[in-house]
């Protein structure tokens, strides 16, 4: 998820930006991204996806638990999480079926703990998933009643649609952040 960060920070959403989180919802959820102008990386690559988020047994009678974690943020919040619950892939549930408002939520908590652990000037949210464009507000709104005003910077609670935004370079940011990357080994 770098690379694809490394191509929106180059040519994309996050030009310009020294802090920011790329995350991918697709089969998966992976993340990455950039602090104080360098890429996410530790001991090993983030494992964004595998942070714990709240599962709302009650209302969400889902089962299907990683077998690492039980439930994770990306058993509940993946595209192969919405296919499991609702019997069918995302591209063939109607953009008004209740799974898209379950499916903004559970994003929204985990982005909201993104927020409150690396403080990113935006967010980007790509992959198969977020091409459900409907999610978009519908994520942005969760995020503020999540965040229930604990952060109170105008870059979130003002400017909630610039700072959840879907990549610009689409399905390229990966490749063209392989290249941007290539371009910084060259350089040195």
């Amino acid at each position: 998820m770098n690379v694809a960060a490394l191509g929106e920070r180059r040519w994309g959403a996050a030009k310009g930006l020294d802090d920011f989180i790329y995350l991918t919802v697709g089969t998966g959820i992976g993340g990455g991204g950039m602090l104080n102008g360098e890429l996410l990386h530790g001991l090993v690559h983030p494992e964004m996806g595998h942070i714990r988020i709240p599962h709302d047994k009650i209302n969400d009678d889902f089962r299907h638990c990683c077998p690492f974690h039980g439930d994770c943020w990306e058993v509940l919040a993946s595209g192969t999480a919405i296919e499991k619950r609702w019997g069918k892939p995302g591209n063939e549930i109607p953009p008004d079926h209740l799974a898209w408002e379950l499916e903004a939520h559970c994003l929204a908590l985990g982005i909201v703990n993104i927020i409150c652990a690396f403080s990113p000037w935006r967010i980007i949210l790509g992959g198969g998933v977020m091409q459900q464009r409907q999610l978009f507000p519908m994520i942005r709104k969760s995020v503020l009643e999540l965040l229930n005003g604990y952060i109170r910077v105008s870059a979130i609670i003002k400017k909630i649609n610039s700072y959840i935004v879907p990549p610009v370079l689409g399905y390229k940011a990966g490749i063209l952040g392989a290249i941007a990357l290539a371009q910084q080994v060259s350089e040195r």
